[in-house]
């Protein structure tokens, strides 16, 4: 267990925080790329604001009429409107209240009203932060100058490739949604033995997640942690064990499968302040060549992941809404003061103990875990199976337990992929 002031360190985000500090040294997504059409004469067709709630700031990202993009904070410096409906110029956006105009960088650069030759401009500024598009998304660096690379990560790169994206608001702390992420008996259990227990309830299939884990195994690298499991009727030739597959540091899940049609997933957990996190679910499916429409590999298939039923109930026949059951029931933040912490959290402990090491590092003034500085160095290729066994049961199934059911492509995707692997097995 931690003390109340051990867990404050590693859970509180906010700015001048250890966490927040550590945090911000590090690109995070805050908006798919469609997501911001620019400027246009119809309100309804484009959209050239945002605003975002990013490590205990509220912000507003924007693209001005040059096809830039920025994030600054929301309230204007002279009387603090709202830039969430600012005005987009060439160089950056007006404040509506009065004109001011901002740079991406946060610095007035026009005030129409003052005296001309007036110098006041150039004591005016406001937070103002790097942007950066990658695989469709949009990425924000709130830390120190100069930024550091952002991570080349093969599913952002991949092309062509079906990218979907599903988000939710969790209404609690990063820490332990991630550290759900170095937990994997978890998944015998909470996606074995009770999803077995919800789908009897609703007369459905059983499920295939419920084998004894045997062994886990957890190892640092470079970039965070690979996670290894061994499960009952497993040996070590497996790719759960000889493989595993990681967890980038500090907030990112990576899963997937690089067999014959890779899929890339990244469950990415954005800090937005001490008790709530956006969660996003990116994933690239690589389709068969030529098989897929254009329409299907153009841009970003955006969907809200629904958690809840109508009655406020979680959906516990999603695996993703059975994680933020959990993660929720701990609290907005979790008390570590009083858990009862055993030899199977040992991927917990070691993700603490990494945690609290990087906070010192960045306390001593040196970059944290993870963060690249070489703009020549090559993607980050991640360690994931060759196959996953539970795609055996068909894509479809895959697809009724996950988030997935809910893109506005996913019939299409179910066909494909089901004709793919029909044409596999065919081949053989």
């Amino acid at each position: 267990m931690l003390t109340e002031a051990e867990n404050a360190r590693l859970t509180q985000v906010g700015p001048g925080t250890p966490s927040g500090n550590l945090l911000r040294r590090y690109w995070h997504p805050v908006a798919a790329v469609d997501e911001m059409a620019g400027p246009s004469t119809e309100l309804e067709t484009g959209r050239w604001t945002k605003r975002v709630r990013l490590l205990g700031e509220d912000l507003v990202l924007f693209k001005d009429r040059s096809g830039r993009f920025g994030l600054i904070a929301e309230a204007c410096p002279h009387r603090r409107a709202s830039l969430a409906y600012g005005i987009p110029t060439r160089d950056g956006i007006r404040c509506p209240y009065h004109g001011w105009e901002f740079d991406g960088g946060g610095r007035c650069i026009d005030q129409p009203n003052e005296a001309a030759g007036s110098r006041f401009k150039g004591k005016v500024t406001t937070a103002g932060y790097a942007v950066e598009a990658l695989g469709g998304m949009l990425f924000a660096y709130l830390g120190p100058a100069p930024a550091p690379r952002l991570p080349l990560l093969e599913g952002f790169l991949a092309a062509p490739a079906i990218r979907l994206l599903g988000s939710a608001v969790i209404p609690c702390n990063w820490l332990q949604i991630m550290e759900n992420s170095v937990d994997p008996i978890h998944s015998e259990w909470l996606h074995g033995h009770f999803a077995e227990f919800v789908a009897e309830q609703q007369g459905g299939a059983t499920y295939s997640y419920s084998r004894r884990h045997v062994n886990i195994a957890f190892d640092e690298v470079d970039y965070g942690i690979v996670k290894r499991r061994l499960m009952v009727g497993q040996d070590e030739s497996c790719d759960d064990w000889r493989i595993g597959h990681p967890v980038v540091f500090p907030n990112v899940l990576a899963l997937g499968s690089v067999g014959k049609r890779p899929t890339y997933q990244y469950q990415i957990r954005v800090p937005m302040d001490d008790t709530h996190t956006l969660h996003l679910w990116y994933t690239a499916f690589i389709p068969p060549e030529g098989s897929a429409s254009s329409a299907l590999t153009r841009g970003v298939h955006r969907f809200e992941v629904p958690l809840v039923d109508e009655r406020g109930e979680y959906l516990v026949d999603i695996t993703d809404a059975q994680d933020v059951m959990v993660w929720c029931a701990q609290g907005g933040v979790a008390d570590r003061t009083v858990e009862h912490i055993g030899t199977t959290d040992r991927g917990l402990t070691l993700f603490r103990r990494m945690l609290v090491r990087e906070l010192r590092r960045v306390e001593e003034g040196a970059d944290p875990l993870g963060v690249v500085r070489d703009r020549d160095a090559r993607p980050l290729v991640l360690p994931l199976e060759r196959e996953k066994g539970h795609h055996a049961e068909g894509f479809a199934s895959v697809f009724r337990r996950r988030h997935w059911r809910y893109a506005p492509v996913a019939d299409e995707l179910i066909a494909l992929l089901n004709e793919d692997a029909r044409a596999a097995v065919a081949s053989k």
